[in-house]
């Protein structure tokens, strides 16, 4: 198939330009929503659970069918944006994330409530591989870690903006009748505000080139977005078409999946946090008071973790941060476990929390998301992130609904001890099977032969 250099370079070697910016937030409206409905939803539950008398097994179903529907979302878009293009799944998320939430917020009973939440899953778990995908093939080699990462940034903006509009609508009085369809319902404003600029995004270059083999109009598509003039063929290659399933992208998607994985099941660790601080510090408050506190350590813990972790990615690099994000938690969760006492003194317990918090939303819970977008060829690129997307999810489900049940059996400090474990697995992982992608070329993943009368060097997997 046809291959541009010149292409490659424009964009490989473009300054930040409007396209960019226009670009995380086309791209980050998606996951200011899907972070949004990840909070609200918590809220929803508890003011349906004496409405609707639901028991927990029903809260179970209602909380686990989101998380599995996104996992199946994340599979569906990403393996169909490889074989059909980004361009032609893109926007189809967020309109499911509107549609689903339109529906959830006039849901009759608890069966609909509970379809119309996996609508809704279907869109968060598509939006993972389609956005970080196509921010990766946009951007500049210099700035990628930059851009992507800002997009995920989105998600710190919708869980603060999520129990902001929880807190609003309660306290002004609201039945509660009415609040929470409320609260469902304003989710689809976000997300169907970005679906036009999705639709009209076109298709990237390096789709275009590796994929459809079309030079002319990726040189068109280089043109019009760097403000150059890109020639139409200045050399010409094959690039090979990869298989997942070779000894090489293997062991990177045990290291992209597994990591995503850990990362989601140590997390609970943190939710088990936040619930213990509130309980010492506030412990008759009502939900509005819990609401806003929960909030505001958020605001101070993690939200600055996501931009520290922007500025940072393009020059300490994807392994380091990830690495040390892990090794941080890991200590937290392991100074619980062996000085117990620490969970009664709600100062020094929070100050512990708040490290942790800040380097998993410095560390993994954001390099999760852009190492499968770098570190695989273009015509597997979505495939691979949809299913360490959904390897993500797995660990959500297993934190969410089975370390509880360990937490009650064998109590806290066992349990962070536990979760100690895991996040000093997911730094051996990284540093095992996750290539270092700072400053490279997305290019050096392709296997590009060239033809005899090209001059330019071979790309390869290093």
């Amino acid at each position: 198939m046809s291959v541009n250099s010149s292409v490659l370079e424009a964009f490989d070697e473009s300054k930040l330009n409007s396209f960019h910016w226009k670009t995380i937030l086309t791209a980050g409206m998606g996951f200011f929503t899907d972070a949004y409905d990840l909070f609200i939803i918590g809220t929803v539950t508890a003011i349906l659970t004496p409405m609707w008398h639901l028991t927990t097994t029903q809260l179970s179903i209602l909380n686990s069918t989101s998380l599995a529907a996104a996992a199946l979302g994340a599979l569906f878009f990403g393996k169909l944006m490889d074989l059909l293009g980004r361009k032609a799944m893109y926007g189809i998320e967020v309109a499911m994330l509107a549609v689903g939430a339109i529906l959830s917020a006039c849901a009759p009973s608890f069966i609909w409530l509970v379809i119309f939440r996996f609508i809704v899953g279907l869109g968060v778990g598509g939006d993972y591989p389609t956005s970080s995908v196509i921010m990766t093939e946009y951007a500049n080699r210099k700035n990628r870690g930059f851009l992507v990462t800002m997009v995920f940034a989105m998600q710190g903006l919708g869980l603060l903006a999520g129990p902001l509009v929880a807190s609003l609508l309660l306290s002004l009085g609201i039945p509660h009748a009415v609040a929470w369809r409320l609260m469902l319902g304003l989710g689809a404003i976000p997300a169907a505000s970005v679906i036009y600029l999705r639709r009209k995004m076109p298709e990237t270059p390096r789709y275009l080139l590796a994929v459809k083999q079309d030079a002319s109009q990726a040189a068109n598509v280089a043109s019009h977005l760097t403000g150059q003039r890109v020639a139409g063929g200045s050399w010409n290659g094959t690039v090979a078409k990869q298989s997942m399933w070779s000894r090489k992208h293997v062991i990177r998607l045990i290291g992209t999946a597994g990591s995503w994985f850990l990362i989601d099941v140590a997390f609970y660790g943190n939710s088990v946090s936040s619930q213990l601080i509130l309980k010492a510090l506030l412990p008759h408050a009502a939900l509005v008071t819990t609401t806003l506190v929960a909030t505001a350590i958020f605001l101070v813990a993690a939200v600055p973790g996501y931009f520290v972790a922007a500025g940072l990615m393009d020059k300490i690099g994807r392994k380091t941060i990830q690495s040390v994000g892990f090794v941080v938690m890991a200590c937290a969760y392991a100074a619980i476990f062996f000085v117990p006492t620490i969970a009664k003194l709600p100062i020094v317990f929070l100050i512990v929390y708040a490290i942790s918090y800040f380097f998993i939303e410095f560390g993994p819970n954001t390099t999760t998301f852009l190492v499968p977008s770098e570190v695989f060829p273009t015509n597997l690129r979505g495939t691979a992130h949809g299913m360490s997307a959904a390897g993500g999810k797995i660990g959500a489900f297993l934190g969410a609904f089975v370390l509880p049940g360990i937490l009650k059996a064998s109590g806290l400090n066992v349990t962070m001890g536990m979760l100690a474990g895991v996040a000093l697995l997911g730094a051996v992982l990284t540093m095992v099977a996750v290539p270092e992608m700072k400053q490279r070329s997305l290019e050096d993943n392709e296997e590009i032969h060239h033809s005899a009368t090209s001059t330019s060097p071979r790309h390869s997997v290093s």
